[in-house]
């Protein structure tokens, strides 16, 4: 992914929060001084993730405009018109996404291009894997003589069985997605719960028995020393939100892997479910 100017200037936005987070916020100790750190990471990285996102609706539209490019392209052969004069026939077709690199392989295979460099320039432009999977099937056939009218038809059938089964999985899905933000929910609930009403508790029973415990050491500790000491060894503020972002993270990355079957677009949920469980247990455990 390529860095552009919109990129370091949402940068620097985040660098100006985290500089005047730590000024005015870490010196009175503000509930609000993580979470804000935690605000500027996720503008830092919000273009990335809208990149990506939009990268993951451009191949999604290419693959359906493929299958439109496609059956034109069968039917025009079908009436008997050989391939080059056909792309040539159905370029000027508006098929969204996918429209500059239609034309573009018109326009070479009108400069005297071959066929077939014309065709894998295509399908490398479009850097989508089923668009090359499926002109190197159309490659072959047309080197090898074959018929190129039913090598067309059969490509179209199973670009629109995959997008079948991608839709079927995906509406299969849905509800283990839901599933996935249910349980991450409920568990940073129980990290609230454990820190806001059993630690304390814990802690004031370890105090005690702690200052029991030392006062019997020749008074080398005052109780509230001790407690203090207890106190700090069974802060889990820092180990429970540690917790919540490794579980966002890998629970986001099976999310995507379960309902679209991609560990990239899986970090889009990892980042939300990153961000919103740690803004939500920093304003409640008040840290």
């Amino acid at each position: 992914m390529k860095l552009e100017a919109k990129h370091y200037i949402v940068f620097g936005i985040a660098i100006l929060i985290i500089v005047l987070d730590i000024i005015f916020l870490l010196a009175i100790k503000s509930r609000w001084f993580k979470p804000l750190i935690a605000i500027a990471l996720i503008i830092a990285v919000l273009p990335l993730w809208l990149d990506t996102l939009a990268e993951a609706r451009r191949h999604k539209e290419l693959e359906e405009k493929f299958l439109e490019f496609v059956r034109a392209l069968a039917d025009t052969v079908k009436s008997g018109i050989p391939i080059p004069k056909s792309i040539s026939q159905i370029s000027e077709a508006d098929y969204g996404a996918l429209s500059p690199y239609v034309r573009k392989l018109s326009r070479q295979i009108g400069w005297g291009i071959p066929l077939r460099d014309s065709l894998k320039n295509f399908a490398n432009d479009t850097e989508n894997p089923l668009i090359r999977r499926s002109m190197a099937i159309v490659i072959e056939a047309e080197q090898a003589g074959g018929n190129i009218q039913d090598v067309l038809e059969a490509v179209t059938s199973s670009v629109l069985q995959i997008k079948k089964i991608k839709e079927e999985r995906k509406a299969n899905t849905f509800s283990q997605m839901i599933q996935g933000y249910f349980v991450f929910f409920i568990f940073i609930g129980i990290m609230i719960v454990l820190q806001v009403n059993l630690m304390p508790q814990l802690s004031e029973i370890s105090g005690t028995v702690f200052t029991g415990l030392s006062g019997g050491v020749s008074g080398l500790m005052n109780s509230d020393l001790a407690t203090e000491t207890a106190t700090s060894a069974l802060n889990f503020q820092t180990i429970f939100s540690g917790l919540i972002l490794i579980q966002g993270f890998f629970a986001g990355l099976l999310i995507g892997k379960f309902s679209e079957d991609s560990i990239k677009l899986g970090l889009k949920h990892s980042l939300i479910l990153m961000a919103s469980g740690f803004i939500i247990y920093s304003l409640a455990a008040g840290f």
